[in-house]
C-alpha cells in the first residue's frame, strides 16, 4: 500500500509524447529497456548532456540522422540535436520503424562520396 491508502500499481504507465510527430510512447520498450525515443519517427529530446553527464538545459529536437553496428551486432541509433549540435548514441528497440531504420543504414550505399561510375573500370 502506498501512503494513500490506495495499493500501489506495480505496471509502470511512464509515457512521453514525440516532439515531432505527438505520438504518446511508453518508456519501457518491449524489451524492458527504458526508451529514449519514438518508435515512429525515431525522434528524440535533447534532456540529458553526454559531455556533462547530467541534465541538458537544451531540451530541443534530436533528429536521427545514421545507424551504427557494434561489434556484437547491436544497432545504435545516433541523434544530432537540431539546437547544439550534440551527437548521441542509443539502443534500437523492437518497435522501432523498421524502414526508417534500413533507410538510414542504406543511405551511405545509395549515395556514396564518389562516383559509381568508377566501379565499371575495375
Amino acid at each position: 500500500m502506498s501512503g494513500n491508502g490506495k495499493p500501489r500499481s506495480t505496471l509502470s504507465t511512464d509515457t512521453f509524447a514525440c516532439v515531432r510527430c505527438g505520438l504518446t510512447v511508453t518508456a519501457a520498450a518491449p524489451d524492458g529497456a527504458r526508451r529514449n525515443h519514438c518508435p515512429s519517427c525515431l525522434h528524440s529530446l535533447h534532456v540529458l548532456d553526454r559531455v556533462e553527464g547530467g541534465p541538458s538545459e537544451c531540451r530541443s529536437r534530436m533528429i536521427p540522422i545514421s545507424i551504427a553496428v557494434l561489434r556484437t551486432g547491436d544497432w545504435m541509433l545516433i541523434h544530432r540535436c537540431t539546437r547544439c549540435g550534440e551527437l548521441t548514441s542509443n539502443p534500437i528497440c523492437g518497435d522501432d520503424n523498421q524502414l526508417i531504420l534500413m533507410r538510414m543504414a542504406v543511405r551511405p550505399l545509395a549515395q556514396p562520396p564518389f562516383p559509381l561510375e568508377a566501379f565499371g573500370d575495375l
